[in-house]
């Protein structure tokens, strides 16, 4: 079942899209009583695995994380919300989870730093996989998890649920495919939170209960302290790429999925830490980068500082048109015609309070972002049934996880880089294919080669 008929047999077309009963899918779903594995039971992990049992019988049975506290909690919650009452088995080590080879599905909600390890080792396991984003912390990582998903016909769908969202279904249908933009040559999208960790905590023993040589794994080892576990690591860059990798890559697949872009033909990208220099975290506070598609321009901009150019869309993608303007972010859409001020369109998130109660009262659930993620189950489990490509397939997220890597990696340079998709590296530029590829640690070893 491809995009198309998924949406035409759930009836989501622009009139009806707010209203799509759960019961399309349970009879499409009834038999999929698939055993499930969760690599990474944190946050969003717990978030993602949570939605999928709210959608389909599947059982989960197996839970792996470095921290035995962490780990221990999500099993008895899960136990609590499957239909089977059992408690999954628990692991330290995905590695010894992955080898009793009786996982149907992945899902890998791990820190950025091990999402390719994770996801090339559970697809060589049998595993169709869910893995967060950004798909990888280096661009050849993501290559090799391309690879891997192809030569072993595996599902690959990648957390970027903007792509299944109810509200941005509805605003690209109504207004872009109806050509109300007209011709639309520049995207602003942007982050104006003030996300960066401030501070300058002290450096500490890891706590007995977390393996931190195995939670470092293949990153650079650096010392511990309490922004490193848990949530904190976004404030370095050993782990991640920083905003432009979290917040940058979701509204930039967006525009892309929106738009039905593929890669940019150049990346640019400046900025660094302007403000706050006192910070540990040594991520960027400012930076701009210009994604370009030849006609089309898409330029992302975050401050970890100051006041958001509108304070309604403090995260989000702007659309500019010959014919008006489409404000869009994960809390609602507004389309304003050339010349008015008054939206003549207007869409929030789809709540499902009546269906799912277990909602209002989940610790630390983005209430706004339950519906999509259940949506993008939905679309992964029906590529299982066809075995055809889910709405964000690995590829489309090692396109745009790939470009903002690229981007951190032009602002490390000090220039701009043409992207050569046909031969995957960096046209012309030595020196920045050499930094596609980021040293491991030892003993681990970088899947280019495990692959």
């Amino acid at each position: 079942m491809n995009r198309r008929t998924f949406l035409q047999t759930a009836g989501l077309g622009a009139a009806g899209l707010m209203f799509a009963p759960r019961s399309i899918y349970a009879e499409e779903f009834a038999d999929l009583k698939k055993r499930v594995g969760l690599i990474g039971t944190g946050w969003y992990g717990k978030c993602d695995l949570l939605r999928l049992i709210q959608v389909a019988p599947v059982e989960v049975v197996s839970l792996c994380d470095v921290d035995k506290r962490m780990v221990a909690e999500a099993a008895e919650i899960v136990a609590g919300r499957q239909k089977s009452g059992r408690k999954p088995r628990t692991y330290g080590d995905y590695r010894e989870m992955l080898e009793e080879k009786d996982l149907d599905i992945v899902l890998v909600g791990t820190p950025d730093h091990w999402h390719a390890l994770a996801s090339v080792a559970a697809m060589n396991a049998g595993a169709d996989v869910w893995v967060q984003k950004p798909i990888s912390v280096d661009v050849i990582e993501g290559q090799a998890m391309l690879a891997t998903a192809r030569r072993l016909n595996r599902v690959v769908q990648v957390g970027t649920q903007r792509r299944s969202t109810p509200h941005l279904i509805e605003a690209r249908d109504r207004v872009l495919r109806e050509g109300l933009l007209g011709k639309i040559s520049h995207v602003d999208i942007c982050c104006y939170w003030h996300m960066r960790a401030r501070g300058n905590p002290p450096d500490i023993a890891p706590p007995e209960h977390l393996d931190y040589e195995l939670w470092t794994g293949p990153a650079p080892m650096r010392p511990f302290c309490q922004w490193t576990h848990p949530r904190g690591w976004r404030a370095f860059m050993e782990y991640g790429n920083g905003i432009v990798g979290d917040m940058c890559i979701h509204m930039y697949d967006m525009v892309r999925w929106m738009l039905d872009l593929g890669w940019p033909q150049r990346i640019s990208s400046s900025g660094g830490i302007l403000v706050d220099k006192a910070s540990k975290a040594n991520i960027s506070d400012t930076q701009t980068a210009i994604f370009d598609h030849g006609d089309l321009q898409v330029v992302w901009t975050h401050r970890t500082w100051g006041d958001a150019v509108d304070p309604k869309y403090p995260w989000s993608a702007t659309f500019y048109g010959e014919k008006g303007t489409l404000k869009t972010s994960v809390f609602s859409y507004d389309f304003f015609p050339r010349g008015q001020d008054k939206a003549a369109a207007h869409g929030e998130p789809l709540y499902e309070y009546d269906k799912y109660p277990e909602d209002q009262t989940e610790k630390d659930l983005e209430k706004h972002c339950a519906s999509a993620i259940r949506w993008h189950m939905r679309d992964f489990l029906a590529a299982i049934v066809s075995r055809g490509r889910p709405v964000a397939d690995i590829e489309q997220g090692y396109i745009s996880s790939a470009s903002s890597i690229m981007a951190n990696l032009s602002t490390q340079l000090g220039r701009s880089l043409a992207w050569d998709p046909a031969l995957g590296h960096v046209a012309g530029d030595p020196e920045a294919n050499r930094l596609l590829r980021r040293p491991y640690r030892a003993p681990w070893v970088h899947p280019e080669v495990a692959i």
